[in-house]
């Protein structure tokens, strides 16, 4: 349908449910890596599971709350970005996003990311973009504060996790603020 590129190899296409083979590939390559950041009901374990994540997706986009892409580098999916939630009347989303850790610290990431967070603000007047993470992921918060994300704050021990209950780091960035570092030929993500 159609493809966006962000670098030479890399490019964001949709991630629709009949891609779920490769999205269930990728969740395998990439499993043990991001099981600890992510929701478990993202990280598909069979093909019936993928393609559910990936329709769920689907159907967020068609009623206009959420939506789904990949990241394709040599015809292969390494990863993906979403919004997580999207929410045009009260002008706020959450993005999120996953890679395997063969392609990490490539410069992947941000460009990605970014492209999701101009379209929003741009074409759908969202005025708050929202990132959150647990408080332990360093490479997550690092790629927030690589975007210009500001931390609004910390919920304590939110959620159960494995090994006890996980801090929730909130970081947002809004629309003006978003507008002024991308036109800031100084800012080190386009």
């Amino acid at each position: 349908m159609f493809a966006l590129p962000l670098t030479d190899e890399v490019e964001l296409r949709p991630l629709e449910p009949w891609r779920a083979e490769e999205f269930l590939a990728n969740l395998d390559r990439s499993r043990e890596h991001i099981l600890p950041w992510v929701s478990s009901t993202f990280v598909a374990t069979d093909l019936p599971s993928a393609r559910a994540v990936l329709q769920r997706y689907a159907d967020r986009w068609a009623s206009d709350n959420g939506g789904i892409w990949g990241l394709w580098r040599h015809g292969g999916l390494i990863g993906g970005v979403m919004f997580v939630s999207f929410d045009v009347t009260l002008g706020v989303c959450e993005v999120g996003c996953w890679l395997e850790p063969a392609v990490q610290g490539q410069g992947l990431m941000a460009p990605a990311v970014g492209r999701i967070i101009d379209w929003a603000v741009r074409e759908r007047g969202i005025h708050r973009v929202e990132w959150r993470t647990n408080a332990d992921n360093v490479r997550s918060i690092a790629l927030a504060r690589r975007l210009g994300l500001r931390h609004d704050g910390t919920l304590r021990q939110v959620y159960p996790g494995p090994n006890g209950r996980i801090d929730l780091e909130i970081w947002s960035v809004l629309a003006p603020e978003w507008l002024a570092r991308r036109a800031d030929p100084k800012s080190t993500v386009h």
